[in-house]
C-alpha cells in the first residue's frame, strides 16, 4: 500500500518588533526572541532551542504512544535531553536522549522504548537532511516602498 504524500505546510515567519521572529502555520503562532545578550528581551524560546525542543518532544510522541497502546502508565516516565556543543565552532555535536522510567516500569518494555524513541521523523530528518533552496521573491502588490 503506497502512503499518501504529504500535504506541504506553508508557514508565515514575520518580524513583531525587536529581535521577535515569529512562524504562523495551521492556525498556530510560534514566538522566538534572542536572549538578552543577543539583543533581544529573551521574551520567547530562540530559534534553536525550539530546533531542540522538536528533537525531544519528537521522540516523547513515539514513547508516550507506545506506552498508550500497551496501556503503561507514564507517570514517573520522562526523557531528559542534552545537548553537547564544540567548545571552538559552538555547533552541536551530540544530542543524548535518556528515557527514565519508574523503579516499576516493566522491564521487557525498556529496550523498546529505545527503539520506538528512534523512529523521531525530526532525527531522521537530521540523519538525512532535506535540500535547502531560499530565495527572494518581489512582491509588487504588497511592497513597502523602502527609502
Amino acid at each position: 500500500m503506497q502512503r499518501a504524500p504529504e500535504v506541504p505546510v506553508d508557514m508565515m515567519i514575520s518580524f513583531p518588533g525587536g529581535k521577535k521572529v515569529d512562524a504562523t502555520f495551521n492556525g498556530f503562532r510560534i514566538q522566538t526572541d534572542q536572549s538578552v545578550k543577543g539583543g533581544g528581551e529573551a521574551s520567547a524560546p530562540e530559534p534553536f532551542d525550539l530546533f531542540l525542543a522538536s528533537i525531544g518532544t519528537c521522540a516523547g510522541i513515539f514513547v508516550l504512544g507506545f506506552c498508550q497502546a500497551r496501556n503503561l502508565p507514564t507517570a514517573g516516565v520522562r526523557l531528559v535531553q542534552r545537548a553537547t556543543h564544540n567548545a571552538e565552532t559552538k555547533r552541536l555535536e551530540q544530542v543524548a536522549i535518556e528515557i527514565h522510567v519508574p523503579e516499576g516500569f516493566p522491564a521487557q518494555y525498556r529496550d523498546a522504548l529505545v527503539r520506538v524513541a528512534d523512529q523521531c521523523k525530526v532525527k531522521k530528518t537530521i540523519l538525512q537532511p532535506p535540500a535547502f533552496h531560499v530565495a527572494t521573491v518581489v512582491d509588487s502588490e504588497s511592497a513597502v516602498s523602502v527609502q
